[in-house]
Formats: C-alpha cells, sequence, structure tokens
C-alpha cells in the first residue's frame, strides 16, 4: 500500500513586540517572514522502502536572486525546525534534495528526491511556500518466477547505463540473494541476464530500457521460455498513473548444442555495408560446409547469400547495390541454414548531394560587389568582416578593392555551359593579375567549399577550407574546359617540387577531401600555412584530377572527369567535404599565367560501387 510520508514543519512567527511606526520607518525597515512547509512524496516506493528510508534529512537551501545562498542545512529535521527567518524583501528559491547524495550515480536502497519553489517575501508580511519534494531518480526492482528458480541453479542481472557512460556503477542483482530495489540516474539501461542450467550451460542475453524519466520504476519479470522459443522474447506491460514498466523476460533452458554464429559488425555506407562476424563451434564439426553471410530488407521474406572470406578469426563480406536510407538484417549461417545466427540490423546511409553542383546559382552580393555560387540567402553574414560566410566560396572579395563583379576572377557564365537549358550556367575560372604593378598581385581563378576569412595586405589571404558534410561518398563527377596559358608570375615560396616553371605552360586543378576534423582547415598563404592532404591525420578520403588531364582541353570541348576519393579508414565518417579547383595550380604560391582560363559545370558525387582504400603510409 503507497502512501505519501509526510514532513511538515513551519517556521512560527518571531514574538517582536512591533512598536508605532510611522509610514517612512516601516518603508526603512524592508523586511518579511517566512514559514515553510516541505512534504516528501513517497508514492513511487513500497510501504517498507519509505519506512527503511524514512527521508528525514533534507538538505534545504534559501537562495536570493543574486544566485547567493544565503541559509542552508543540512539536516531540515533537526537544524531548522521551529526556526525562524526574518528576510530582505525580495524574490527568493527554496531548494530541498536528500543530504549527502546528489543522485548522480546508482545504488541499492538509494532513492533521490529534490524539490524546489519560488517565494516572494514583502514587507512586514509572511510567506508560506510548501515544498514538495518527489523521486528524481530511476528505481529497478528484479524479481525470478518460480518456474526460473526451478530450472537454474544460479543466475545474475547486471542493470547498467546502457551507453557505458563514466560514473555510473552497474547494479548486479543476484537470484536467491538480492532483494533491494536499485536507483540510478536518469539514463538509458541495459539488462543482462546471465543464467545457468542444470547441464552446467550459462545463457545470456541483453535487454534495452530506453525512453527513461525521472519517476519510472521497471520491474524486471524472468521467467524459462519454451525449448523452442529460445532467448531475446521480452513482453511490456505500463502502469501510466504510477508509471510502472513490467518487463517479462524469457530465457530457453536448452543447452547449447549448436555453434554459434555471430554477425560482430555492419558497417553500413550509402550504397554498401562491410559485415563482419564470429563462429564458435561449440563441439560442432563445420569442416564439412561453408560458413556464408545473408543478408535481406527488413521483414522481407527471402535472404540473399553472399560468400564470407576467413581473415584470422573473422569472417568478412562486402554486400553491394544496397539502397539509401533502408534498414537490412543480416547474419551468419552454415552449409546453406543447416545453423544460423542471430540476425543483426544495419541502416544504409542518405546519399547527400553536393550544393548547387550545377552551378546554376549564383548571389551577387551588391554591398561588396562580389558574386557567390550559391542561391540567395545560403549564407550567415561575419560580424565585423562584411564578406559572407556561405557553402562555396572564392578568392573574389580580396579582389573586389580593384575590380567590379563582373571582373572578378570567378564569375557565373551563362554562355559557355555543359548542359543546356533556361537559367542554366558554369564557372568561369580567369586568373589574372589584380592591381596596379607594385600594388597588386597574381590572382589565380579559384572555387572551393568553405569560407575566404580576410586579406592579408597584399601578399596573401587567410582561408578555411571545408563546409559540414557527413555521408561517405566514393567519387567526384564532372565536366571542365581549359586553356593553360604560359606561366607569367612565379611567387618566391613556389616548391622546388612545382610542375611548373617560369614561362612554361600553366596547369589546372581540381582536388576532393573528406575530413573529420573538428572545425574546418585554416590555411594562410602568406604564411605558407597549407593543407597536408598526403599526412594530415584527419583526411579520411582524398581525391585529384591527374597530372596528365590538367592541361589544355580541345577548343569549346567539354572534358568529362572521374575523381576517385581513395580513403584512409573506412569505417571513420567524415564531417567536411573539401572541394578546390584552380585555374593555375599553383595560385596559392601566387604563381601561374595570366592566360590560363576554367570553366567548370554540373559537378555531383557519387556513391556507386565499392571505394578504392589505401593505408595511409605517414601518421602524426
Amino acid at each position: 500500500m503507497k502512501k505519501i510520508y509526510s514532513i511538515v514543519s513551519f517556521f512560527f512567527l518571531l514574538g517582536c513586540l512591533m512598536s508605532c511606526q510611522n509610514e517612512e520607518e516601516l518603508g526603512n525597515s524592508a523586511m518579511g517572514y517566512l514559514r515553510l512547509g516541505l512534504e516528501v512524496n513517497t508514492t513511487s516506493i513500497s510501504r517498507a522502502e519509505a519506512e527503511a528510508y524514512n527521508p528525514k534529512q533534507i538538505a534545504v537551501q534559501i537562495v536570493d536572486a543574486n544566485d547567493e545562498v544565503v541559509e542552508e542545512t543540512t539536516n531540515f529535521d533537526t537544524e531548522w525546525k521551529g526556526k525562524t527567518f526574518n528576510l530582505p524583501i525580495g524574490t527568493y528559491t527554496i531548494k530541498a534534495s536528500s543530504a549527502g547524495f546528489d543522485g548522480k550515480t546508482s545504488g541499492f536502497d538509494k532513492p533521490y528526491y529534490t524539490g524546489s519553489t519560488s517565494v516572494t517575501i514583502e514587507d512586514g508580511k509572511t510567506a508560506n511556500p510548501k515544498i514538495t519534494c518527489t523521486l528524481a531518480n530511476v528505481k529497478v526492482t528484479v524479481t525470478f518466477d518460480q518456474t526460473f528458480i526451478d530450472a537454474f541453479t544460479a543466475a545474475d542481472v547486471k542493470v547498467d547505463d546502457k551507453d557505458g557512460n563514466a560514473g555510473i556503477s552497474p547494479l548486479t542483482f543476484t537470484m536467491g540473494k538480492t532483494t533491494q530495489s536499485g536507483y540510478f540516474p536518469v539514463t538509458d539501461l541495459k539488462a543482462t541476464v546471465s543464467a545457468t542450467n542444470k547441464h552446467q550451460v550459462t545463457n545470456t542475453q541483453t535487454d534495452e530500457i530506453t525512453g527513461v524519466k525521472a519517476r519510472d520504476h521497471y520491474k524486471l519479470l524472468y521467467k524459462v521460455g519454451k525449448v523452442d522459443q529460445g532467448n531475446g522474447n521480452v513482453s511490456i506491460t505500463v502502469d501510466e498513473t504510477t508509471r510502472t514498466y513490467t518487463y517479462v523476460v524469457t530465457i530457453s533452458t536448452a543447452p547449447k548444442t549448436e555453434p554459434s554464429l555471430t554477425v560482430s559488425s555492419a558497417n553500413a555506407w550509402a550504397k554498401l555495408a562491410y559485415l563482419e562476424g564470429t563462429v564458435v563451434d561449440n563441439g560442432v564439426d563445420l569442416s564439412s560446409g561453408a560458413i556464408a553471410f545473408q543478408y535481406r530488407k527488413k521483414d522481407a521474406v527471402s535472404w540473399t547469400t553472399v560468400s564470407a572470406s576467413l581473415d584470422k578469426e573473422t569472417y568478412k563480406a562486402t554486400i553491394t547495390e544496397l539502397e539509401p536510407e533502408t534498414t537490412y538484417e543480416s547474419r551468419l549461417v552454415y552449409n546453406e541454414n543447416v545453423y544460423e545466427g542471430a540476425v543483426k540490423e544495419f541502416t544504409t546511409e542518405t546519399v547527400t548531394e553536393l550544393y548547387n553542383g550545377s552551378f546554376d546559382n549564383w548571389f551577387l552580393d551588391k554591398s561588396k560587389d562580389v558574386y557567390y555560387p550559391i542561391k540567395e540567402g545560403d549564407y550567415t553574414e561575419r560580424d565585423g568582416k562584411g564578406q559572407l560566410y556561405s557553402y562555396w566560396d572564392s578568392g573574389n572579395i580580396g579582389a573586389t578593392i580593384m575590380l567590379n563583379a563582373d571582373e572578378l576572377p570567378t564569375i557565373p557564365d551563362s554562355i559557355n555551359i555543359h548542359t543546356t537549358g533556361e537559367k542554366k550556367k558554369s564557372v568561369k575560372l580567369q586568373s589574372q593579375f589584380v592591381g596596379w604593378g607594385p600594388l597588386g598581385q597574381f590572382a589565380a581563378g579559384n572555387l572551393y567549399t568553405g569560407h575566404f576569412v580576410e586579406t592579408i595586405g597584399m601578399s596573401g589571404a587567410e582561408i578555411q577550407f571545408g563546409s559540414e558534410f557527413t555521408a561517405r561518398p566514393t567519387a567526384l563527377h564532372g565536366f571542365f574546359q581549359y586553356t593553360a596559358g604560359t606561366v607569367d608570375y612565379y611567387g618566391s615560396s613556389t616548391p622546388d617540387s612545382a610542375l611548373v616553371k617560369k614561362d612554361g605552360p600553366d596547369m589546372c586543378a581540381i582536388y576532393i577531401a573528406l575530413s573529420d576534423a573538428d572545425a574546418p582547415y585554416k590555411v594562410n598563404t602568406k604564411d605558407g600555412n597549407f593543407v597536408d592532404f598526403a599526412n594530415d591525420k584527419n583526411i579520411i578520403a582524398y581525391g585529384e584530377l591527374p597530372i596528365t588531364d590538367c592541361v589544355t582541353t580541345p577548343e569549346n570541348k567539354w572534358k568529362e572527369f572521374t575523381i576517385d576519393l581513395v580513403y584512409r579508414d573506412l569505417n571513420r565518417k567524415p564531417k567536411y567535404i573539401i572541394v578546390v579547383a584552380s585555374a593555375s595550380k599553383y595560385g596559392d604560391y601566387f604563381t601561374g599565367s595570366t592566360g590560363s582560363l576554367m570553366y567548370l559545370d554540373d559537378f555531383s558525387l557519387s556513391y556507386d560501387g565499392e571505394p578504392k582504400y589505401q593505408a595511409p603510409t605517414t601518421q602524426e
């Protein structure tokens, strides 16, 4: 029978005899009085628990409007009972909680109660706030059905934080020994039962408890399942009025006489998945058959079988031609379903398109007279700098002082386009000298995902490489035209390994990279601070247009290209995508030709086929 165990203590008004005062004297006192009521609501725990807990030791704080504690006690009942407070007028917060326990850890018989209220103290008046403390953590009880007790010689249920967060200790409920209730902070939980049958075979299974809220009570009742029922059968009933959730979990007593086939991991991409699994023979001879993986769309009838390769002790397979954003089931089987393993689900990733890869959308920022290859409004303003943050950017902002918008190195073009149609455009990249004599600098026509931050005098710029992106494509596809001019500007910091020379032909560049760094890369062309795409540990995939293709294309002919992304890790996922194109490959060193002209159109990302892989050779 549940009850509300109440502790109600009232502060009585100070026996102060007030002499006759005029209004001015009363106004100057600016004091009031407090009479406090306290109640602990124990309806979520049993009568025995309430009597055992008997929450008399409640800590209380009186906090003013400046968040300063003006009064506090660790034991309301023994230290404050009968005490009177005379407080300056104002608004206060009264906070109460179980003393000596913050509710952030787990434990047996450790319910944690909290409550708070706000009160306004008025001049010469008595405030009568009442605090009701309620359970602020989560209760778990474990019981074993008599059939379970008769069938198993030993059983433990380990309840733990589902995600393994530090600071929350698991609690183990042992059959025949543990009778207390366990309490946990508000977090999703998992319960793992290990039950040993009379054949001395231990069966285990893990069940998750999700959507946990404060004051929830989870009752875990373990029963014996039928021999052919197997493990993993769970039924749940809910009592919304008491917020009680009863989980009935069935465990099979049958000794395991067949091999254990387990899909241990499923690394799902948009259109493929890498499966790994393990096999434990449990004394069964598996030499006369074959281990294979099977998969199907969730809830489909038939399975598709793919062969498995053995790498040391792990079985592996790659499944291709899957559908994006689709949930599949997978399992390991032996000898065409003689033995079947448990089903493991996985969901394929989203196919994310490259933003404005058609380059049909352009925005002219009239305040700076500069073009951006984005839809109008797809940007944020950077305080104090004036330029915009958008998905695509270029070095245009650094040339706006000298040039009009249509004269900038990177502008839209509606005549020389790959895909014809109304409002179709391409990108025109024209390398050129910006300025007059010593008051100028060579500027390559360029385009990249990221943001131009600021110019650094006439000798450099700060750039952020990378726009947010979390998908895993296999290639970059697109079209370009290029006319290579003769190199007439050669920066002093150009590396000796540069593939262009003074008075020789210029080269273009297109490359793509995926990064899982926590922020975009900061490039400073003045200081020579560039991205080391070959060795940077956060670059998980990279690809570039081959050198043999970075030359002049046939006049007025679009050249199609596909750049494969070469992954250095097939498990990590990106946070940023870097796509860069330049009419002068070494433009960031102020090297190139004012005669170099490049057009880009119809860029897209491919998710088909298996990604190329090459283990990194250098690590930072």
